[in-house]
């Protein structure tokens, strides 16, 4: 039936208008990957199964051709709020409960998830499920909805719908059942998801992780760049080795997986129980250099003070003797300083006590982008802003910055420079790379790195003076520095 349940989900999509679809955030998963999730399930001859946000029936479907080949009979439950794809649901499904041979029961819930599942989680104690397959809707959620209050009751604080999917569905399993999701790897890491790490670490095991190494491949009929993953979640299990498995795209044909200690996926003692993702191929662990934290080194990080929208009416395009510089990204290019420039963001503020609280007077910066296109190279890109480049007594830096200073001051040169160069190694990308999936680098992520001591980052940095700024001298520079 996969060709079928394709062509189904490329007909019902046509017919959803863009804004209905982006409404409801929710996406077709392509049968391949519907059929790979499915086949991780066990099968023990009788299943409750959970679907939420169906559409079409992808994921019911395939795993109910994994159930009828090994005997096993299902009642399903499925949610589809949408009515247009409610419709194609009903076909699919009925198909399964007229040719499943009695071992097949479904049933169609056209009602919103989220409140129904927050009601049984509370009230109905009984109404528990074996298994659950997912591709939940993207979409976040604002603070004051009616979604994020019914989650508060049941104890789940989230900011999009997919981990408030996944949330709740673990609350609907009974002791060993499996959940199976096809989600965004922006949960792995980030405060924000912090809470919903808690909650999956602390009720179930993660028994496999599958990377695609392509990012938009996973949804390629839907144009969709998020970084998808699929999580293989056992609820109430011991949490023992976990299996990561990757493939290149939705085909699987280079698929490969190796199994790696629960330790190496969620460092203990670890506060913000980041999940780190390593494959096969990468080193799991940075050069033995890196052991201190930001706090030994004395250096702190935060996100740039200038919120630009808030400033508006002291926005200037050119800079005068009363103002200040105001930078931006864009105002880098090939690790060149290029300010003023014309752009439609200002070069200046104007200099007033509303504006002078959100300045850093001048000095040696280190600069990390906030938010990388997809196509870069990197996922961490770094940028030092020499006390030199920039003939003003402060500076402001927009919001679309990670600004690494001593006390809200710069810091020595050498120092700056062999932060710069450490940043953007090849080593510390692809470190950061496991734990981060999504093209945002937040300050709470520089924060639990690890980094050279200040001597070993001044030793650096004095190597990197006169030297190019091309990767295979960065990576050779720090391959130099000597282990203490």
């Amino acid at each position: 039936m996969n060709l079928v349940i394709d062509q189904v989900g490329r007909e019902a999509s046509s017919l959803l208008a863009s804004p209905r679809r982006s409404e409801l955030g929710q996406y077709m998963t392509p049968s391949p990957i519907a059929a790979f999730m499915a086949s991780l399930f066990s099968y023990n001859g009788r299943a409750r199964l959970l679907d939420a946000g169906a559409g079409v029936g992808s994921l019911t479907s395939a795993f109910l051709d994994q159930a009828l080949q090994n005997g096993t009979a299902v009642d399903a439950e499925t949610w589809e709020i949408d009515n247009t794809l409610g419709g194609y649901l009903k076909n699919t499904l009925d198909e399964y409960v007229q040719h499943g041979q009695g071992k097949i029961k479904a049933r169609i819930h056209a009602a919103d998830f989220i409140e129904d599942a927050t009601v049984s989680i509370q009230f109905d104690s009984d109404n528990r499920y074996t298994h659950a397959i997912l591709n939940p809707p993207y979409k976040k959620l604002s603070a004051n909805s009616k979604h994020r209050k019914l989650l508060r009751v049941v104890g789940i604080e989230t900011v999009n719908l997919y981990t408030a999917f996944v949330a709740l569905t673990v609350l609907l399993m009974e002791k060993g059942g499996e959940v199976v999701a096809i989600i965004p790897r922006s949960f792995c890491n980030g405060s924000y998801y912090r809470p919903f790490r808690n909650l999956i670490l602390r009720t179930c095991s993660i028994r496999q992780l599958h990377l695609f190494d392509s990012r938009n491949q996973a949804f390629q009929d839907d144009d969709i760049l998020q970084e998808n993953i699929i999580i293989h979640l056992v609820k109430g299990e011991a949490q023992g080795s976990v299996i990561v498995s990757t493939s290149h795209d939705a085909k699987f044909l280079d698929y490969q997986q190796i199994t790696f200690d629960a330790a190496v996926i969620v460092k203990p003692n670890d506060k913000e129980q980041f999940i780190h993702i390593p494959t096969a191929t990468e080193d799991t662990s940075l050069p033995k250099l890196c052991s201190h934290t930001l706090q030994d080194i004395g250096i702190e990080v935060c996100t740039g003070p200038v919120v630009d929208f808030r400033m508006r009416e002291y926005w200037r395009d050119e800079p005068a003797g009363d103002t200040v510089p105001l930078l931006y990204p864009h105002h880098f290019s090939n690790d060149t300083l290029c300010w003023p420039k014309p752009h439609k963001k200002p070069n200046a503020l104007q200099l007033s006590p509303m504006v002078s609280k959100w300045l850093m007077p001048r000095g040696h910066y280190v600069l990390v982008k906030r938010f990388t296109s997809k196509e870069e190279r990197r996922r961490l890109v770094a940028y030092h802003l020499s006390y030199e480049a920039l003939n003003a007594a402060h500076i402001g830096f927009e919001n679309h910055w990670n600004v690494f200073h001593i006390k809200k001051h710069g810091m020595d040169e050498y120092i700056a420079k062999g932060l710069f160069t450490f940043l953007n190694s090849t080593v510390l990308d692809e470190h950061f790379r496991v734990f981060s999936g999504h093209t945002q680098v937040n300050a709470t992520d520089l924060r639990n790195m690890r980094y050279p001591s200040l001597e070993q980052l001044r030793e650096l940095g004095h190597r990197a003076k006169n030297q190019p700024n091309d990767q295979a001298t960065i990576d050779r520079l720090l391959e130099g520095l000597e282990t203490p």
